[in-house]
């Protein structure tokens, strides 16, 4: 099957991945857009698990002020080379993340960075709650768990949904800037101010 160059233009865009890698994929799945789409990104995820060991020493930290300047959030995204670091797709993403910090309210970066205490604490409060409703014990971990998934959800970044996709994660945005963009990239840390607190 011969692939148009409109169509390897068009999935270019729309992944930012290189033409040659585009039309391979498109080639791969018989000019299938959305197949190429699911190709390139099983590649790129594995390429991201490659490069996460790679130091990002370069990066930016940017602020978001809401409007009525009552709440403000700082960030700071790492990356491997300042000119990633400068690049309207890195920055943009920056800026998401800093949004993002400032609508969702998270405590911590990711699961492990929570006190074992503090969940420890969670998980009794939903026993006690199943326990309160008369749920057999057979099934109170399993709504523990559950329980707990909404919670990480609630107060870790990277398990949020996406403010502007719910149907992605912080996790999927991070993994498709370091796919497009082809460097190890690290949310590093974040601090949410609210006026009065």
């Amino acid at each position: 099957m011969t692939i148009s160059a409109a169509i390897v233009k068009e999935l270019r865009e729309k992944t930012g991945v290189g033409m040659m890698d585009c039309k391979r994929a498109l080639e791969e799945t018989d000019g299938n857009l959305e197949k190429a789409m699911e190709v390139l990104r099983k590649k790129g995820l594995a390429a991201v698990a490659k490069r996460a060991g790679r130091v990002t020493s370069e990066g930016v930290i940017a602020s978001y002020i809401h409007p009525g300047e009552r709440l403000g959030v700082l960030v700071e995204v790492n990356c491997e080379t300042d000119f990633v670091a400068r690049t309207p797709d890195f920055r943009a993403f920056v800026k998401e993340i800093a949004m993002q910090v400032a609508a969702a309210n998270p405590l911590v970066m990711r699961r492990e960075d929570l006190l074992a205490e503090d969940v420890e604490r969670e998980k009794e409060i939903y026993r006690d709650q199943a326990r309160s409703q008369g749920k057999p014990d057979t099934i109170i971990e399993k709504i523990v768990q559950g329980k707990m998934e909404k919670y990480y959800q609630e107060v870790c970044l990277l398990d949020q949904q996406f403010i502007k996709d719910s149907d992605k994660r912080v996790s999927d945005l991070l993994n498709d800037v370091k796919m497009k963009l082809g460097e190890n990239i690290i949310i590093k840390r974040f601090a949410r101010f609210r006026l009065g607190e």
